[in-house]
């Protein structure tokens, strides 16, 4: 490109460039402009750009625009599958096709997004299937197999997400059996793996990038094309999706998996030469006698883990039985010894125990140092340790590794800067945004925040109720729900009530649905209860002609990725300040890293990360010029405490409201507009 392409991208976006001749909603947006520059200027020049642009920037436009003109190879990279079928969907598609441009694209998702031949077929064949509703479900997916290109299990809209048949049906690193596979030239994994290969651009998610970045250290290949540029979107989940990876975890639903793998592979291709079940169900016993060990714990307990042995663990009881599982599994492996010949399948099996074998021993021994370790335990149990941060890892992978060599016009290697663009609506509260650059290892990255573009002030009211219990009290959560109701009554639904745990989420879903049980006119949708796509669908499809009003309960990840404009929701209510857990090991050991250094952890971690996480949840209110709405925090601390006006800060300038009645009558009156 002879033109600069600042130059270029900035005609781009005036009233009468090539994006306002080709979509009829696009609109001239000063921050977005100033944002497709600072990414045009990235590009040219290389390094690394952080931007926070608020909600109606329309900042996947002002990424999209100088990477696709850019005539570099671009990966596109997201937090969330949703917004990755979107961007591949719709978003790219459409700005290729206003820019002219005879670019193409593919989507790259990781192995338990598609499904594996090999592995349907045992599980056709297996009896151990969870239950009936799998039956069924498999039943449909074995038909939808027989007619997709793509593999890709998103196209089954009876599956949901969460499926225990998931696992049955799709590969991962630890059972693939690679190129030995009878499936091996037909693999989705593979065909999808190409496509991104021959690609101008590519959309993967946080997790892949991260897996590739795995795959390339040890050497054995590469997921994805080596490209100059590269830009993560929904960039607040990149820590804590990096420290996944990073670290290590040892589990018994991992293991379970393994035995139950084994047996079904054994009793399918080399039935008698070897007692399957017995060998099987003595690596069983083991791992149930070693969950035994940790006793009755709490719902979702994280146990500390400082020394040789989880907290309120017998030291001596639990080394025994972590031998016993490695003796077991070394057991196991020497029956695969006898049957390594009859089919590749054992020949991975064999592998997945020597990396188990290899687990036991790193989790015998005491924690890696700059990493914490802790026991997650429910029905099942997980070894887990982490690092704190990914910093290390993005400064000697990622901006250590600045150039890339790449072909000229005639073949000959040149050395080009590397650009690394990192975005989102929420990456802090102060003008550094150091809760996500510190993490991230981008300090020295160019920072810039663009603001929304929306009128606040007269699209959406704040209310706080002072007379609310306390977050702590029990009679919280029924206070929440009565307001609640109160609210979705006056707007005949369009209501999204988010909580900031399970506890609250069933006890405001019950309450709610027992009030329903008397109105005909409200349906209320409670996560959990169906699949996320289902209830997604359902909310959004309220505001039709004959359809039910609709109040959706949600938590976790209806806190943000969840896009509704329009009348469809009108009002978001949170039931209290979403602070970290501050007993979560993780948490616990960063907040003491902070206080080691002379810093508070609660300055610089606890209230930025609530301040981060309250931005994404008020975030789902309003999402177009055109959308009112009212944000509703249940939290009196928002305004009897000091740091409360820190957190009032963060929020979009929304008119306050201090009376209920006050509330309801505006509520009432955008429902007749």
């Amino acid at each position: 490109m002879t033109e600069r392409l600042s130059d270029v991208v900035r005609e781009m976006f005036t009233p009468h460039g090539p994006l306002a001749r080709a979509t009829a909603f696009f609109q001239p947006r000063q921050g977005q402009t100033d944002m497709a520059l600072a990414v045009a200027d990235t590009l040219e020049k290389g390094g690394s750009l952080v931007v926070e642009a608020g909600t109606g920037v329309g900042k996947t436009f002002a990424y999209l625009v100088p990477a696709l003109l850019s005539e570099e190879r671009v990966l596109l990279s997201t937090a969330t599958k949703t917004l990755q079928d979107q961007l591949f969907s719709r978003d790219i598609p459409d700005v290729i096709k206003a820019l002219g441009l005879p670019l193409k694209l593919a989507m790259l998702k990781g192995r338990g997004s598609y499904l594996c031949q090999q592995r349907l077929e045992l599980a056709l064949t297996s009896a151990t299937l969870p239950d009936r509703h799998a039956i069924k479900t498999l039943a449909v997916v074995q038909q939808w197999a027989r007619t997709t290109s793509s593999g890709d299990l998103a196209e089954v809209p009876s599956l949901d997400e969460q499926s225990a048949l998931i696992p049955l049906i799709t590969s991962n690193r630890d059972n693939c059996l690679g190129s030995p596979c009878p499936h091996w030239r037909d693999c989705h994994v593979n065909h999808a793996r190409r496509e991104a290969m021959a690609a101008d651009v590519v959309v993967i998610n946080h997790h892949l990038f991260f897996a590739d970045m795995a795959v390339r250290e040890s050497g054995m290949a590469e997921l994805l094309p080596t490209v100059r540029v590269v830009i993560f979107d929904e960039a607040h989940q990149l820590n804590e999706t990096g420290i996944q990876f990073l670290g290590k975890q040892l589990g018994t639903s991992q293991l379970l998996d393994l035995a139950r793998d084994t047996l079904t592979a054994g009793l399918q291709l080399a039935r008698g030469l070897v007692d399957w079940q017995v060998v099987t169900a003595a690596f069983e016993k083991s791992i149930r006698d070693w969950r035994l060990v940790v006793g009755k714990q709490p719902a979702n307990a994280k146990l500390r883990w400082s020394q040789t042995q989880p907290q309120d663990v017998d030291a001596h009881d639990w080394q025994q039985a972590l031998a016993d599982v490695s003796q077991a599994a070394a057991a196991l492996q020497n029956a695969l010894d006898r049957v390594m010949d009859a089919a590749p399948d054992f020949q991975r099996l064999h592998e997945r125990l020597s990396d188990v074998l290899g687990l036991i021993d790193y989790f015998s021994n005491p924690c890696a140092l700059g990493s914490v370790r802790w026991l997650d335990v429910g029905a099942q149990m997980r070894c887990m340790e982490a690092p704190l941060d990914i910093a290390d890892v993005v400064q000697s992978k990622l901006l250590d590794a600045q150039v890339i060599t790449v072909p000229d016009a005639q073949q000959q290697p040149t050395a080009l800067p590397r650009s690394w663009i990192f975005t989102s609506a929420t990456l802090g509260s102060e003008p550094k945004l150091r809760w996500f650059t510190e993490p991230c290892g981008l300090q020295n990255a160019q920072v810039l925040q663009v603001q929304s573009p929306f009128d606040y002030e007269n699209q959406a009211w704040l209310y706080v109720p002072r007379g609310m219990v306390s977050p702590k009290d029990p009679q919280h959560s029924e206070q929440v729900a009565s307001l609640s109701w109160q609210v979705a009554c006056t707007l005949g639904g369009r209501t999204l009530v988010l909580t900031t745990t399970t506890r609250a989420l069933r006890a405001i879903g019950d309450q709610l649905m027992e009030a329903a049980k008397d109105n005909s006119e409200l349906d209320i949708l409670v996560q959990g209860q169906h699949p996320k796509r289902e209830l997604m669908q359902r909310f959004r499809q309220a505001i039709e002609p004959g359809a039910k009003g609709t109040v959706l309960v949600a938590t976790a990840s209806f806190w943000e990725g969840f896009d509704v404009p329009g009348d469809a929701l009108q009002a978001v209510i949170i039931d209290k300040l979403p602070f970290p857990p501050p007993n979560d090991p993780l948490v616990e050991a960063r907040s003491q890293r902070l206080e080691s250094q002379g810093r508070s952890s609660f300055n610089d971690y606890f209230l930025p990360e609530a301040g981060v996480s309250l931005k994404q949840g008020a975030g789902r209110l309003i999402r177009r010029e055109t959308d009112r709405g009212a944000l509703v925090i249940c939290d009196n601390r928002l305004v009897n405490t000091p740091y409360g006006r820190r957190l009032l800060a963060v929020l979009p300038p929304m008119k306050r409201v201090d009376q209920f009645p006050a509330l309801l009558d505006a509520l009432a009156g955008i429902t007749k507009t």
